[in-house]
C-alpha cells in the first residue's frame, strides 16, 4: 500500500476516513468470527518485568499516560485485565497509567484525535491500523522494535499490516487467520494422502472425497448475503482485489477484471461441472458449519477460531484439519486475517513514547499470555488457538487440540490480505453476481459482473469520490 506523503494527501487520508466511517462504518470489517480484542488480547513478550528498558528507579520522574484499555463493567475478561494492570503498576511505580474505556467507535478516536486528545497507548483493528498510518495519527516505533530483544518472539508475518515502508507503527496484541478446515475421517475414507496446493487439485480432491463418502459434500460453499466474505478470497488468488484505494482517497471498482472474473467462472465450475458443493448454495453461514462439524461436508473456510465452534458441537478434535488456501491463477493464496495491533500516539513526548513501550511489551509478555489463557480456559471462556508468540502454545488449553492445527494456521497467516475497501458499502452488489452463477447455468459471470458494477458505481462510488475529491478540494 502506498503512503500519503503530501499533506494534501494526508488530508484526503482523514477525510478518506471519516467518510468511509459514516457510510456504513468498518470496511474492512472483522468477519473472520474474531472475538472482540478485549476477550482475545494475546500478547507478547518474556516475563512483565522484562519490558525494554531498564528497571526504573524510585527516585525516576512520574511520566503519566493515558490507555484506552478499560475493561466493560460487564466484560468477562474484566477481572484478569485488572489483575494484570496491577501486576504492571507495581513493577513500574514511575509510570502512572489511566485506563480509560475503550471505544468501538472510529468517530470517537478521530474526535479525541482532532481535539489534541489522543491517549498515548490504543488498540487499533487491523483496517484501522493501515489506515491510521496513511493518516498519520500512530507513531513510528521501528527503533524502539528493533531494539527489543523480544521482537523474535512474534511469529513470521506478525508486523505485516503495521509495516509500511519498512517501518513498523505497532505491536501485535491478537489475530486470526482464514483457511480451508477438511474433515481428516472423509479424506482417510477416500484415500487422499497430499493436501490439493492449487485450484484444479482442490476441484479433484472435492469430487474424490465426494464420491468416496456417499452422502457427504465436498465442498460448502457460501452463497448466502455474505457471500462476498469468501469470495474475495478467490479474487486474490487470482491475483487482483475488488476495489482500488487512490492516493487521492477515491476509489476504483475491479469487478471486471481478469482475477475477478475468473473467480466467479471458478465459482460456477464448481457447482455446474464439478459438482462438488451443497444443493442449498444459499443456505446461512451457520448451516453451512454444521454440515462440516456434523460430518456431511469435507471442506469449509473458515477462521482459526471457529475450530471452538466445531468442537463446542461435539466434533471430535482428532478430525478436525486445517490447510492454507490452494494457490489460484496468480500462483498466490494469501488469508484473510484480522486482529489488533497496540499503537502509540505520534504527538507523546519521548519520556511517554518509552512509558507507552514499557506498558505494551509488559502486557505482552509471555507471562500475561499464559495468565490471560489460563483465566479463559478457567473460566470457560473461548479460547483463540492463534497467538502472535512463538513461544506460548494455545493448544494447552484447549483440550484435545491436535498438533498440526497450530503449525498449519501459523503457515496460513504467513501471507497475509485485509478485505477490499468499502465492503461494508459495496457486499450487496458483489453477492448479486455471485449468486446468480450458483443459481443460474447460463449465467455469464462476465455479464453479471458489468452489470453489478454498473450498478455499484452509479449508487455508491460516484457519491463517495465526489464527497471525497471536493472535502480535499480536488
Amino acid at each position: 500500500m502506498k503512503r500519503y506523503r503530501s499533506s494534501t494527501q494526508k488530508r484526503a487520508a482523514l477525510l478518506t476516513i471519516s467518510l468511509a466511517f459514516s457510510m456504513l462504518a468498518a470496511c474492512g470489517s472483522n468477519n473472520g468470527s474474531a472475538p472482540a480484542a478485549e476477550q482475545t488480547a494475546q500478547p507478547a513478550s518474556n516475563t512483565p518485568a522484562a519490558a525494554n528498558s531498564a528497571e526504573p528507579s524510585k527516585e525516576a520522574a512520574i511520566v503519566e499516560i493515558t490507555v484506552w484499555d478499560k475493561p466493560a463493567p460487564d466484560a468477562s475478561t474484566k477481572a484478569v485485565a485488572e489483575e494484570l494492570q496491577a501486576k504492571f503498576d507495581a513493577a513500574y511505580p514511575n509510570i502512572k497509567v489511566t485506563h480509560e474505556d475503550e471505544t468501538q467507535t472510529p468517530e470517537k478516536f478521530l474526535a479525541a484525535v482532532a481535539g489534541g486528545e489522543q491517549p498515548e497507548v490504543f488498540r487499533p483493528s487491523f483496517p484501522k491500523m493501515q489506515e491510521y498510518v496513511q493518516a498519520g495519527i500512530v507513531a513510528d516505533i521501528t527503533d524502539l522494535i528493533n531494539a527489543s530483544p523480544e521482537k523474535d518472539r512474534f511469529i513470521d508475518g506478525a508486523f505485516n499490516m503495521a509495516t509500511q515502508d519498512n517501518k513498523i507503527y505497532g505491536v501485535p496484541l491478537s489475530m486470526y487467520s482464514t483457511g480451508v478446515y477438511y474433515n481428516k475421517k472423509l479424506f482417510e475414507n477416500a484415500g487422499i494422502t497430499s493436501l490439493p496446493a492449487t485450484w484444479d487439485e482442490f476441484a479433484a480432491t472435492a469430487k474424490t472425497v465426494q464420491e468416496k463418502n456417499p452422502g457427504s459434500v465436498g465442498f460448502d460453499i457460501l452463497g448466502m448475503d455474505w457471500g462476498d466474505w469468501h469470495f474475495e478470497y478467490y479474487v486474490w488468488q487470482a491475483g487482483g482485489d475488488l476495489t482500488e484505494l487512490q492516493p487521492d482517497g477515491t476509489v476504483k471498482l475491479s469487478f471486471t477484471s481478469d482475477a475477478t472474473v475468473k473467480a466467479l467462472q471458478y465459482y460456477k465450475d464448481l457447482k455446474w461441472t464439478h459438482k462438488v458443493v451443497q444443493s442449498n448454495v444459499l443456505q446461512s453461514f451457520e448451516e453451512n458449519n454444521k454440515d462440516f462439524y456434523s460430518g456431511k461436508s469435507a471442506m469449509i473456510l473458515g477462521a482459526s477460531d471457529s475450530y471452538n465452534t466445531f468442537v463446542s458441537q461435539g466434533m471430535d478434535p482428532n478430525v478436525i484439519g486445517f490447510m492454507p488456501y490452494p494457490v489460484g491463477p496468480a500462483g498466490v493464496g494469501p488469508s484473510q486475517v484480522g486482529g489488533s495491533f497496540w499503537a502509540i500516539s505520534p504527538s507523546a513526548t519521548p519520556e511517554k513514547r518509552q512509558a507507552a513501550f514499557d506498558y505494551i511489551m509488559f502486557m505482552s509478555s509471555k507471562e500475561a499470555i499464559e495468565t490471560r489463557l489460563q483465566f479463559n480456559k478457567d473460566n470457560g471462556l473461548g479460547i483463540n488457538p492463534f497467538t502472535v508468540v512463538k513461544d506460548v502454545d494455545p493448544s494447552r488449553y484447549v483440550e484435545g487440540m491436535p498438533a498440526d492445527f497450530l503449525s498449519a494456521i501459523r503457515k496460513a497467516a504467513e501471507t497475509q490480505q485485509l478485505e477490499y475497501y468499502l465492503k461494508s458499502s459495496l457486499s450487496p452488489y458483489v453477492v448479486k453476481p455471485i449468486q446468480k452463477v450458483l443459481l443460474d447455468k447460463n449465467a455469464d459471470p462476465l455479464t453479471e459482473l458489468k452489470a453489478a458494477e454498473q450498478l455499484a458505481q452509479k449508487e455508491v462510488i460516484d457519491k463517495y469520490n465526489k464527497d471525497i475529491l471536493s472535502k480535499t478540494g480536488n
